[in-house]
């Protein structure tokens, strides 16, 4: 599914060299739910963006199965809207159209046929508890909703993963629950899922936690106990 090997990230100023990613290796197989974790500055956020194909990076990678790391602008838009399904802190929905059409777009632009377009959102959104609301636009929904709204758009494409970027940062303790809710029951039904957190609790809810430290991975696997933050975690 994601296999990366040896994969670097440099970024360069006129004076100034960081390494976001040294040497970086992970694999997640098909259907793991992995949480990932670290320090402000560990490379959280470039690891996210490089497995979205979102930063060009030196380095094997290959998403289920393909080795995409030597490819076009435009190959990895294309890549990244039928194989990768993002859903972000900030929810990231379109303010001015409805929930509806908020997964409709990146359906259009993949050519799928209206008909079945409308099928796969009306299924999705009834999956997440949203069908009632699919002409709401966000402003009109809470929070979690509008979580739930950006989940759903993930899923109306069925992607090979689905990346998720601190998805419970902007919401309170109740409706965290629910959306984790909604997440282990997507993982249960066989999904993908690669999360960057800073939650605890959320770790625990994954069947994997990996850390990452210095731009290089600590796979602390299932059952390890760890220190995350000064705080330990069973993950």
């Amino acid at each position: 599914m994601i296999a990366m090997h040896g994969v670097s990230k440099v970024f360069r100023t006129d004076l100034v060299e960081t390494h976001a990613l040294r040497d970086f290796d992970l694999e997640v197989a098909p259907g793991e739910f992995v949480a990932v974790t670290g320090p402000s500055g560990s490379g959280k956020t470039t690891f996210l963006n490089v497995a979205g194909l979102l930063e060009e990076f030196s380095g094997s990678y290959r998403l289920d199965g393909r080795d995409v790391g030597h490819l076009s602008d435009d190959e990895r838009s294309r890549i990244r809207n039928e194989k990768i399904g993002f859903v972000f802190q900030s929810f990231n929905l379109i303010p001015d159209l409805s929930v509806y059409d908020n997964l409709d777009v990146p359906l259009w632009y993949r050519r799928i046929p209206a008909a079945e377009r409308r099928r796969r959102i009306m299924t999705t959104l009834e999956r997440v508890g949203l069908a009632a609301r699919s002409k709401h636009i966000p402003a009109q929904l809470s929070g979690g909703q509008q979580q739930r709204a950006a989940i759903a758009r993930a899923l109306a494409g069925d992607p090979c993963v689905i990346l998720a970027d601190e998805p419970t940062g902007n919401l309170d303790s109740v409706m965290s629950g629910q959306v984790m809710d909604l997440f282990e029951e997507i993982h249960r039904a066989g999904a993908t899922i690669v999360m960057v957190t800073h939650n605890l609790e959320l770790v625990r809810r994954a069947q994997r936690h990996v850390q990452i430290a210095d731009g290089q991975l600590i796979d602390v696997g299932l059952q390890q106990a760890v220190t995350f933050d000064g705080a330990a975690v069973q993950a």
